[in-house]
């Protein structure tokens, strides 16, 4: 794969890795004569310059700037989570003053290779009073007219005279895609600027934006994210990204529709793809939720008789129908923490009487995946994002694998154990909501560390786990049975 340089130090920001980067100026730029509304300076404490500069950025909603995802690079290399200290000053010529500087309350950086999906958004924690700018409605063609802007370093060195505070610009066009051709272009970037290099974005001018012209204003064509000394820059087509964009923005609040009230633990009611009409029921929930002995380390229940009232709840979170359990399928806390239990009522009897029914997903989510928690016992909902997967998670003798780990702002709370973690785009239930790292304790119960592939282990306070639930679709078989035995069942089996 051909490789280019990011035009942002992103993470570290050190001095090594700015002399790394392209050092050329925003050639054939000069100094703004107006303030643009949208345009907006990225500023973090790890930025070499005294302004705190680190990334250009663009206003493209009252409370959200688009930047591009080598920008928010972090430590932890999270895909989404809540900065400390970023900023952003927007609307203004200077990037040290005038316009409005707002705090950043969250990232959400693309998943996947950074050349192709290299653009992130940030969620700023009050709306800015500035005009945002339009995103175009398509990518851009060769030859189309377009303008510049950045504060991008102005010559080599790491000094004070390199770091303009006015903002610069220039007018240049989109190149064909073989003049950022040794820079590795992907269909969802634009190549901007002259073929020889003289008209092109420099260090610290990564994210921001390239416009064009629509009628008496501008809008978003593109965003900075690198090229190679002697070329045009490579920019983000900001436009390829307007769904996953709007997703991202939409923040909508999951309805309780479906949540299910069982008893101080929350569930669901799922089927597979296979399941037929006249099937009982299944109810889903965590193996910790079971109300006789829960499952042994290391072992499962099968086929034990519990009687449970299930309330299946409507969109506002009142009682739809209700049910009731005629054993408990399966349940463990080995490996995941699931339970399934039999219904009095078929997935017909309870689709008749209003209930909403989840299939199950038969892969599990990614890093960054949205997903919507409803928790029936708690009567609430978050829309939250998958922070990490956890390889191991350990607590009180338990162990679990591939933990789902939240984002900060995903906060259930005691009683939504056994919620369904489902993916907004899909509809599918591809997790369950199970436990809290309450106060800050080592692999104890309500205490859960972390485990990571090379064997390292942390505790983090605070933090909430799902669990996976792909692993129980090659288990389930015809009349809604439990099979062990499935060649393909990876669950963990009874203790005989």
């Amino acid at each position: 794969m051909r490789t280019r340089a990011l035009i942002s130090a992103g993470l570290a920001l050190t001095a090594s890795a700015l002399a790394a980067a392209p050092a050329a100026a925003l050639n054939g730029g000069t100094e703004s004569s107006t303030a643009y509304s949208f345009m907006g300076s990225l500023q973090r404490a790890e930025s070499p310059r005294p302004d705190g500069h680190a990334c250009g950025a663009a206003l493209v909603a009252p409370q959200w700037v688009v930047t591009v995802g080598h920008c928010v690079r972090n430590d932890q290399g999270a895909l989404v989570g809540h900065p400390h200290g970023w900023k952003v000053r927007i609307g203004s010529t200077s990037v040290s003053s005038g316009g409005e500087i707002i705090e950043v309350d969250k990232f959400i950086r693309r998943p996947g290779d950074l050349q192709g999906n290299d653009i992130a958004l940030l969620k700023l924690k009050t709306p800015a009073k500035g005009r945002p700018i339009k995103i175009a409605a398509s990518k851009p063609t060769a030859t189309t007219p377009v303008r510049i802007l950045g504060w991008g370093m102005t010559c080599d060195e790491l000094e004070p005279k390199c770091f303009p505070d006015h903002l610069r610009e220039a007018d240049t066009v989109v190149q064909t895609d073989a003049s950022c051709e040794d820079a590795g272009i992907k269909g969802t970037e634009i190549c901007v600027g002259s073929v020889d290099g003289k008209v092109a974005p420099t260090n610290m001018d990564s994210g921001g934006p390239a416009i064009a012209r629509a009628g008496d204003g501008w809008t978003l064509v593109g965003a900075v994210s690198g090229g190679n000394p002697g070329q045009p820059g490579v920019y983000s087509a900001v436009p390829a990204f307007r769904t996953w964009m709007n997703d991202v923005m939409a923040e909508k609040q999951p309805t309780l529709d479906g949540a299910v009230d069982l008893d101080g633990c929350s569930g669901s009611l799922v089927k597979t793809d296979t399941a037929k009409p006249s099937d009982p029921a299944l109810l889903l929930t965590n193996g910790h939720c079971v109300t006789g002995d829960r499952p042994a380390p290391k072992s499962a229940v099968v086929d034990r008789a519990e009687k449970r009232k299930v309330t299946v709840l409507d969109r506002a979170g009142k009682p739809k129908t209700t049910a009731s359990t005629t054993k408990l399928s399966y349940a463990t806390m080995t490996g995941t923490d699931v339970a399934l239990y039999q219904l009095d009522k078929t997935y017909a009897q309870l689709a008749s009487e209003g209930a909403k029914m989840f299939k199950l997903a038969a892969t599990g989510p990614r890093q960054a995946d949205p997903i919507d928690l409803i928790a029936g016992g708690l009567r609430k909902s978050w829309t939250c994002a998958v922070g990490g997967v956890v390889p191991e998670l350990r607590e009180e003798g338990y162990v679990l694998r591939n933990a789902i780990r939240y984002t900060e702002d995903c906060t259930p709370d005691s009683g939504g154990s056994g919620a369904p973690l489902i993916n907004p785009h899909t509809g599918l239930v591809v997790g369950i909501h199970n436990t809290t790292n309450d106060q800050g304790g080592v692999c104890t119960e309500g205490n859960p560390c972390e485990v990571d592939k090379d064997g390292r282990m942390s505790v983090h306070k605070a933090r909430r786990y799902g669990q996976q639930t792909a692993g129980i679709v090659p288990c389930l078989t015809a009349g809604s049975r439990i099979d062990l035995s499935s060649p393909k069942c990876a669950l963990t089996k009874p203790v005989s």
